[in-house]
C-alpha cells in the first residue's frame, strides 16, 4: 500500500501530479517543472521532505557508536546543532545510504535517513546499536519541509517568532537548532539542502505541518515537486541513492571519498575494504558530463571511452544550463575523446567537473 505524507491533500488540492516515489505517493510537478527549478534557482522553492526517516539516537555511548557505523567522523561534531554528511557502509565498503547525522548533546545525535532505504537502515542501525546500548527512536511524529532559494531563509525567517529570528538568520551552514513559529509551533531548523541553494529543512510536528506549509505559500515560497528536485540536486552534483551509489559502490567509486574520515584509530564498518580497494587502486570513478548537441543524457546510457566502457548514472535537461549534464562512473584512466550511445548514435560529450551550477550560475568552464 503506498504511504501518504500529512501534506499530501494541500499538494492534490494545489493540482500537484503525483507519483509512487519509494512507495510513497509524492508530486512530481505541480504545473511546469521547469518553472519549479527556476523558482528555487532564482527565489524560493519548498518540498515536501515527510517521507524522509528521522531517527534519534539516546545513549553514554552513542559517540562510539556513530565512530563504529559511520566512515565520516562525528569527532568534527563538538558545537551544538552542528550537522556532518557521511555515508554508512556495509562490510564491503559498499553504501548502505547516505546521511546527515546532527549533534544535540553528548548522549544524544539525530540522524536523517533516506525514505527509499528505511527499513534496511532502520535494521542495519539497530543491530549494530545493541552492542553499544543505544536508544534507536525512529521520529514518525515529525513531517519535514524543505525550502530552497536566494531567498528562502529570510522568507521562513519571517515566520518565525521574534525571539529566534536574529539567531536563526546567524546560524551557519550545516548546523541546527530549535525554534518556534509565530503561533508557538516548536520547529528544527537546519541550514541544509539537496538543491545546492542556500536554505533549510524544517522538522514540525505532524499535527502542525499543514499550517506551516500554507503559511509558506502565503509568504510567496513556490511549492516544487520532485522533478524539480532531481534536476536541482543534479545541477548541484549531489548522489542520488540508488542511481549513483548503492550497496556494491563504494564512496571512492561515487566521488564521496571527501566523506570518508581515515582516523588511525576508528575502526569503523568498511573500513578495511576500502583500505584493501585503495591500496589496489579504485578502477572506477565518478565524472560530470555535459552533451553540447541536441538530445538528453539518461541513466543507463553507455559511456565509451579509450580506457573502456562507462554509464551514464544520473542524466537530465539542465533548465539552468539549457543542455543536457549527468553524473557517470567510468573507468580510471585517460578518458580520450568521451562518446555517449544514444538510440544507435554515439554523440559526443565533455568531461567537467562538477557541480555543474554553483550559487544559481553555470560553473565556469560549463
Amino acid at each position: 500500500m503506498t504511504a501518504k505524507t500529512v501534506l499530501n491533500e494541500a499538494h492534490r488540492a494545489l493540482g500537484a501530479r503525483m507519483v509512487d516515489f519509494g512507495g510513497w505517493d509524492m508530486p512530481i510537478n505541480y504545473g511546469s517543472q521547469i518553472e519549479e527549478h527556476h523558482a528555487v534557482r532564482q527565489d524560493a522553492g519548498m518540498f515536501d521532505v515527510s517521507h524522509m526517516t528521522v531517527v534519534d539516537l539516546h545513549g553514554e555511548r552513542v559517540r562510539d557508536f556513530l565512530h563504529r557505523l559511520l566512515a565520516n567522523s562525528v569527532d568534527k561534531l563538538t558545537e551544538h546543532g552542528k550537522a556532518l554528511y557521511t555515508c554508512m557502509l556495509n562490510e564491503r565498503g559498499g553504501v548502505i545510504d547516505d546521511l546527515i547525522v546532527y549533534y544535540l548533546g553528548e548522549h544524544f545525535f539525530r540522524v536523517v535517513v533516506n525514505a527509499a532505504t528505511r527499513e534496511k537502515d532502520l535494521e542495519w542501525i539497530a543491530r549494530q546499536a545493541k552492542a553499544f546500548d543505544v536508544e534507536v527512536r525512529e521520529r514518525s511524529d515529525f513531517a519535514m519541509i524543505a525550502v530552497q532559494g536566494p531567498s528562502a531563509r529570510g522568507k521562513l525567517i519571517g515566520l518565525l517568532a521574534e525571539v529566534d529570528r536574529e539567531r536563526i538568520e546567524a546560524m551557519g551552514k550545516f548546523h541546527a537548532a530549535a525554534a518556534q513559529a509565530l503561533h508557538g509551533v516548536p520547529l528544527f531548523v537546519a541550514r541544509t539542502g539537496y538543491t545546492g541553494e542556500d536554505g533549510f529543512e524544517v522538522m514540525v510536528p505532524e499535527e502542525h505541518a499543514v499550517e506551516l506549509w500554507q503559511a509558506l505559500v502565503e509568504a510567496g515560497v513556490r511549492p516544487a515537486g520532485l522533478g524539480a528536485r532531481d534536476t536541482l540536486r543534479l545541477e548541484a552534483g549531489m548522489n542520488l541513492y540508488g542511481q549513483d551509489m548503492d550497496e556494491d559502490v563504494s564512496p571512492w567509486e561515487a566521488g564521496l571519498g571527501w566523506t570518508v574520515a581515515m582516523d588511525e584509530e576508528r575502526d569503523f564498518i568498511g573500513r578495511g575494504a576500502l583500505e584493501a580497494q585503495k591500496e589496489q587502486g579504485v578502477k572506477r570513478r565518478m565524472v560530470g558530463l555535459v552533451l553540447d548537441e541536441k538530445g538528453v543524457l539518461r541513466h543507463g546510457q553507455v559511456v565509451l571511452t579509450d580506457a573502456g566502457e562507462g554509464e551514464v548514472l544520473s542524466g537530465s535537461f539542465s533548465p539552468t544550463l539549457g543542455k543536457a549534464i549527468a553524473l557517470a562512473r567510468v573507468p580510471t584512466g585517460e578518458l580520450g575523446d568521451v562518446r555517449v550511445a544514444i538510440r544507435n548514435r554515439e554523440l559526443p560529450v565533455r568531461v567537467v567537473k562538477y557541480p555543474f551550477v554553483r550559487d544559481g550560475k553555470p560553473r565556469e568552464g560549463i
